[in-house]
């Protein structure tokens, strides 16, 4: 394989920045640029000089032995000064070395998968945990980066490979007499991992919740202080706010952390029967985004009832508390009520994700789903006894076919161009 490099942190000035070397070339590279390289995995302080000798940066350097590092090839680390022309002085050193080449966007995590360093639900997690902006999100991604995924699949395989053997086994000697009936063992390994699957799949909604982020739309009539309320949970002037009815027309978001987890406030327009058409326009909208909400907010007028039908999740609150005294009532001009409304919004969220596995993904989704049939193919068609074990195991083997793709072992090669070009150049 090419030997690549790329900058591993993040462009732009700072205070440090690190470029990273991996392939066979790594070694010399490195010791082409520095002179000497430290004793693996012991940082120490090197020159870098360019090509005539003159010294481009002082730089802690650090060498990865192959098979111990992050992409499982030998790799050579600078810690170098954070300017832009340190930055880029020593990638032009790199690119003049024989056998070198400029990293593609996630090449080095591409190669830590090809490597058998990471797994493809690994790749994804890491994927994941660079885009986490909450800490549920972050310890969702760091749990499958743990490879709790992968353990878990890698035994489903294991199960499912171990019933086909027996299977076929019996189809091998079905000539001759088998002293022992294989079904029940068959019947307890599908049986297992079928639980399992299923088990997986009634909490990976949670869990794409978890990852993607949940949506609440405040819902109520005009002029109730839905856009009000929306800027002091903000801490900003994110939606217009005046006197006049039917100020908010289109649909306006404002992402937030509520307890960890991901959530983005919708403000909508307000809930009335209206000749203005563009105001109906908004109106439309307004019901429609909040239907596909996760909650609903309704903000309603004191004695009022909520515009629209409330859901079993969706919360009610009474407006304007600052002008009367009212129960369970909330301004957006003063925060009275928004520590207790974030609180019960805070409970019902994690309601909503207590039940979130490992799998966080359509794909895994679409894979379980499909070993899931499978199995319970299998599983029917093993009651009829052995003259349709051949069937049995072909059964079998795709469920095992597609568990493997879940790791990345077979069948996604169409998946990882998509899947490595949502990473930055160096990671």
């Amino acid at each position: 394989m090419d030997t690549i490099f790329a900058l591993a942190s993040a462009p732009g000035k700072a205070g440090v920045s690190v470029i990273r070397v991996s392939g066979p070339h790594a070694l010399t590279a490195g010791v082409e640029i520095c002179g000497s390289l430290p004793v693996a995995r012991q940082a120490s302080l090197r020159k870098l000089r360019s090509a005539t000798g003159e010294v481009l940066d002082e730089a802690l350097v650090l060498v990865f032995e192959a098979g111990k590092s992050f992409t499982g090839e030998a790799v050579v680390e600078f810690q170098v000064h954070g300017s832009l022309a340190v930055i880029a002085a020593v990638l032009k050193r790199l690119s003049q070395i024989d056998g070198l080449r400029h990293a593609e966007a996630g090449e080095f995590t591409r190669r830590a998968m090809e490597n058998g360093v990471l797994d493809l639900t690994q790749v994804e997690a890491l994927s994941d945990l660079i885009e986490a902006e909450t800490e549920a999100q972050r310890k969702q991604a760091a749990e499958v980066l743990s490879g709790a995924l992968g353990t878990l699949v890698e035994r489903w395989r294991t199960d499912i490979i171990r019933a086909a053997s027996l299977i076929e086994a019996t189809i091998d000697f079905a000539d001759e007499e088998v002293p022992v009936d294989v079904s029940d063992e068959v019947r307890e390994l599908l049986s297992g991992v079928r639980k399992d699957v299923v088990r997986q799949l009634s909490g990976l909604e949670a869990a794409e919740r978890v990852r993607h982020g949940f949506e609440v739309a405040i819902v109520g009539a005009t002029n109730v202080g839905k856009s009000t309320l929306l800027n002091y949970l903000a801490g900003r002037e994110a939606a217009i706010t005046s006197e006049v009815a039917g100020t908010t027309r289109d649909v306006i978001e404002v992402r937030m952390d509520i307890g960890g987890l991901a959530v983005t406030l919708i403000d909508t327009a307000g809930l009335r029967e209206t000749e203005d058409l563009v105001e109906s326009i908004g109106v439309d909208r307004a019901k429609a985004r909040a239907a596909t909400a996760d909650i609903r907010l309704h903000l309603i007028a004191a004695g009022d009832a909520p515009s629209i039908e409330v859901q079993p999740q969706d919360i009610v609150v009474a407006a304007k508390a600052d002008q009367m005294v009212v129960e369970n009532g909330v301004s957006g001009l003063t925060g009275e009520g928004v520590p207790q409304l974030l609180e019960k919004l805070k409970a019902t969220l994690q309601d909503m994700t207590a039940g979130a596995g490992v799998a966080s993904r359509l794909r895994h989704r679409l894979v379980l789903e499909s070993g899931l049939v499978q199995i319970d193919r299998a599983l029917e068609l093993l009651d009829q006894g052995p003259d349709v074990y051949d069937i049995v195991s072909e059964e079998i083997r795709v469920a095992v076919r597609g568990m493997s793709s879940l790791l990345g072992y077979v069948d996604v090669e169409h998946l990882l161009d998509e899947i490595f070009s949502s990473f930055c150049v160096g990671k």
